[in-house]
């Protein structure tokens, strides 16, 4: 079994071609957008925090730029394994974002087909790893379209 941080590992891998962008949202659209990107200008791939992140209600991945969110994709990865149902558990937001409106959505699309590869495979360990607590959270029809999503393209 492959541990959490060699899940990591293998994400920031995949990603670590990803510049970081100088703007994170279309930051001149409102005050809304403005505050997601100064808030994502002021993190790094390590500075990325649960509270920055897991509130849908508050959500600066909700309008993040396609470079963003490959940028931050490895913290947000991180974030879902390191969270757990004690301090509110990640993984039923990025999930949230991984489904997008489907097949095809944004954010698989801007991905690589290697890039789906890893996200696939973190979804895998989660499934393989955190079974409570996908039941807990009654996330497993969520899960299993994810992986079905971000699996199509990448066999």
């Amino acid at each position: 079994m492959t541990t959490d941080q060699e899940i990591i590992d293998v994400v920031m891998k995949a990603f670590a071609f990803e510049p970081r962008s100088q703007h994170f949202t279309n930051y001149l659209h409102c005050d809304e957008c403005a505050e997601h990107n100064d808030l994502l200008s002021s993190r790094d791939l390590q500075g990325l925090r649960l509270e920055d992140v897991n509130n849908a209600g508050w959500d600066p991945i909700w309008i993040i730029t396609d470079e963003g969110f490959r940028y931050y994709l490895p913290s947000l990865a991180r974030l879902a394994l390191e969270s757990s149902a004690s301090i509110g558990w990640y993984l039923s937001q990025l999930l949230f974002h991984l489904i997008g409106d489907g097949p095809q959505n944004r954010r698989v699309c801007c991905c690589s087909t290697p890039q789906k590869r890893v996200i696939t495979a973190v979804l895998w360990h989660v499934v393989e790893t955190r079974p409570e607590l996908i039941g807990d959270y009654e996330i497993e029809e969520e899960l299993q379209r994810a992986i079905e999503i971000w699996s199509y393209d990448a066999a």
